[in-house]
């Protein structure tokens, strides 16, 4: 069991930090890292979905890096 699956609250609280930004390239938010269809299923997904959310987020966060240039 991944280290986020056992630390993350009831509800799971949403990874979103207000830079809604698409990465057209990796299909990532560039503010959370979610993918869109991992967004839309977020406000009627259960914990264990949310939870593995956050883990993949948190693998995507050690390859993903976004240029800084617009």
């Amino acid at each position: 069991m991944s280290e986020v699956t056992n630390i993350l609250p009831s509800p799971v609280p949403s990874p979103c930090v207000s830079l809604c930004k698409m990465d057209t390239e990796r299909r990532y938010c560039m503010g959370c890292l979610r993918t869109i269809p991992e967004i839309v299923a977020w406000g009627k997904a259960d914990d264990d979905f949310k939870r593995a959310v956050w883990a993949e987020l948190a693998q995507r966060r050690l390859t993903v890096h976004f240029d800084e240039e617009e």
